[in-house]
């Protein structure tokens, strides 16, 4: 080290030194705060992983030194004024970190998270939380011990520009650049987080599913900014109690108590005979737009596989995704939550990413997750491994199959993977299986072509059934196809009788639904949220086409009530085929234009939508059999508009006061 340049040398003792530093604040968090038994193996994960998150902070510090440094009037070095400014730089940083590191102790003592963005909406009543801090906490003594630790931290990086400056050794132009440019190769791998494709994310944190490791991976420079955006998210207590007699009918709540703002429903175990626990196989398809597909009459007959087995099943044809999003629709699905989210999706939140899920009152249940790609998109491996105990999961670089595109393996082996895994299972299990393929850049696979042919339309024709492309179009086709593949491959398992196979859309895509739906389907973007619910077991379930309206998140509570199981459902979702153990109010689904920023509710007949801010009102006639239109009244579109806001408002609360209870 002594032939680089002395900015360089002094870098990787800083370096070094704040590595040191911010592990050795992570083993002090560790000590105060565990209280179970240690994994040593876990624990392990858990340190190299907050090592990473500490070498990003270290490497934008750093690497700002050593760009600006190389300037030769900003070299501290080479400039006596340009020493003091970075001396005036680290004191400010010492400060810097000296005050989120107290903070987040404090923060964690209390609310046993890291710290994050909401701590600044203390400072909104600034005097209360101020003599609360006052009261709770002997703050002269932690003030004086920051000073302190502010001198001592000043102390080190001065002596370590001394000693940098005692070891001064001129190199060579090339070994300067050499030296350089290895320095920066580091700063900016320490930024990334990875070598690889996604960069590291707070996400990441919690793929461990144990939330203290989660936490004591974390720094709170990381957890801070990574929920800075979501500051402004909340929701406003007064207007969730308003409306929660309203949301307290609609869920059936036993005991409604609107000051605690009580949304548990436990349902128990019915005394249906049943002398095994079904499978549950759920399959979330990418983009699967109902008006697209062979089930409501569209002329290209695009998904006739997929068609017979909506005859043989329990098949919802007035279902809709609350969103327009794949990682909004499985944020849905898991939860029972729209996102109502405005800023980033909600799994991008940290604030967020405890959420219990009736996924995990599958007792005795093995649980899998499987995607042809990375979940690290959205961070949606947070919300899966950090929520769903057990996890197995199951993504790209798990399968000894080549990628076709950037959405990894082709949905054909994925599904024909997941079967080869499911059918060695010996114990019930839950799995949920997400395609990509149908998707931008409509990749089908070379091995494919011998079975599967793509066909070719005319322009004209693919716009007016609702496609842009024949790419899409044979993409769309390509899902049938991967379908007839799975469940021809599922019939020659064991598991298969003993199995609810459930499909849905991640979401749908806008376009225009001709003649094949009401005026309003286009005008409205209806389009993008209506998609197939297909629950398929020819042994345990008797066929039935049903109009009733159905949502994303009433899919869990329905899967539990068909598998007979007890669970608690704490938030939106009903089971569809017992309505009446609910309540008496019809089904709605909850739609949520995160770009227009529209809200709206489709209930019966009709769809309600507003802007937010409640101008521009719509209430529309959606029934796709009933050709006879009632007209709507102004007490109609009462009933909508309140029962939209109160399904927003109690949205918005869940996604916060969701958690896990403890024992999950």
């Amino acid at each position: 080290m002594r032939t680089a340049p002395l900015l360089v040398q002094w870098i990787l003792r800083l370096a070094v030194f704040f590595l040191l530093l911010m592990s050795l604040l992570r083993f002090i968090h560790f000590y105060v705060f565990n209280r179970s038994p240690v994994n040593y193996k876990e624990l392990l994960v858990a340190f190299w992983l907050g090592f990473r998150y500490d070498a990003r902070v270290a490497g934008i510090v750093l690497l700002v030194i050593l760009l600006l440094g190389s300037i030769p009037f900003c070299n501290p070095f080479q400039s006596t004024r340009a020493r003091k400014a970075w001396f005036s730089f680290f004191n400010v940083f010492a400060i810097t970190l000296i005050i989120f590191y107290v903070v987040d102790f404090l923060h964690y003592r209390y609310l046993f998270q890291r710290l994050n963005a909401t701590a600044l909406n203390y400072l909104e009543d600034a005097r209360i939380s101020g003599a609360m801090v006052w009261q709770s906490y002997p703050v002269l003594r932690i003030f004086v011990a920051m000073i302190a630790g502010v001198l001592l931290l000043r102390f080190f990086i001065i002596r370590m520009y001394k000693l940098t400056v005692r070891s001064n050794r001129k190199s060579g132009r090339s070994a300067q650049l050499l030296w350089f440019s290895c320095c920066f190769l580091m700063c900016a791998l320490a930024i990334f987080g990875r070598v690889g494709q996604y960069p590291l994310r707070w996400s990441d944190a919690f793929n461990q599913g144990n939330e203290f490791n989660a936490n004591l991976a974390l720094n709170p420079f990381q957890s801070f900014f990574s929920s800075l955006s979501f500051r402004t998210s909340g929701y406003d207590k007064a207007k969730v109690k308003q409306y929660y007699p309203l949301m307290a009918a609609y869920l059936g709540i036993d005991n409604p108590d609107s000051s605690k703002l009580h949304f548990e429903r436990v349902k128990y175990k019915t005394n249906r005979a049943r002398t095994t626990q079904p499978n549950i196989v759920l399959v979330i398809c990418e983009s699967f737009s109902a008006y697209k597909s062979s089930m409501w009459g569209n002329p290209l007959n695009t998904t006739p596989y997929f068609y017979e087995l909506c005859k043989q099943g329990v098949f919802f044809d007035n279902c809709f995704t609350p969103h327009s999003g794949t990682a909004r629709g499985v944020w849905a699905t898991i939860t029972g939550i729209p996102d109502v989210e405005l800023v980033k999706t909600a799994s991008r939140n940290p604030a967020m990413v405890d959420q219990h899920t009736i996924v995990n009152d599958f007792d005795g249940y093995r649980k899998f997750y499987f995607l042809g790609g990375s979940t690290s998109w959205a961070n949606i491996r947070g919300l899966l491994t950090n929520n769903i105990q057990d996890l197995q999961l199951y993504e790209e670089d798990s399968y000894n199959l080549p990628k076709i595109d950037v959405w990894g393996i082709s949905d054909k082996n994925l599904l024909l993977e997941a079967n080869r895994i499911l059918e060695k299972q010996q114990d019930p299990f839950f799995a949920i299986i997400q395609t990509a393929d149908n998707h931008r850049p409509y990749t089908i696979p070379k091995e494919d072509l011998k079975e599967f042919t793509p066909v070719n339309f005319p322009q004209d024709s693919i716009r007016k059934y609702g496609f842009e492309s024949n790419e899409e179009l044979n993409a769309f086709r390509y899902t049938d196809f991967s379908f007839r593949k799975f469940i021809e491959a599922t019939k020659r398992s064991a598991y298969f009788k003993n199995t609810i196979f459930i499909f849905t859309g991640d979401h749908g895509i806008g376009g225009n639904a001709g003649n094949m739906f009401p005026r309003a389907w286009t005008d409205l973007a209806l389009t993008a949220y209506h998609v197939p619910l297909l629950f398929y077991s020819p042994g345990l379930l008797s066929p039935r086409r049903l109009h009733q309206v159905a949502s994303q998140v009433d899919i869990l509570p329905t899967a539990a009530g068909l598998a007979n199981i007890s669970y608690r459902n704490t938030t939106l979702g009903r089971d569809l085929l017992q309505p009446a153990n609910d309540s008496s109010m019809d089904n709605v689904a909850f739609i949520i234009d995160h770009n227009n920023r529209d809200v709206g509710i489709i209930k019966g007949n009709y769809f309600y939508s507003r802007r937010s801010g409640g101008k521009n009102e719509d209430l529309v006639w959606t029934n796709f059999y009933q050709k006879e239109k009632i007209a709507p009244n102004d007490s109609m579109k009462q009933v909508y508009r309140h029962l939209t806001t109160a399904y927003l408002e109690s949205a918005k609360y869940m996604l916060w006061n969701n958690k896990k209870l403890r024992q999950e």
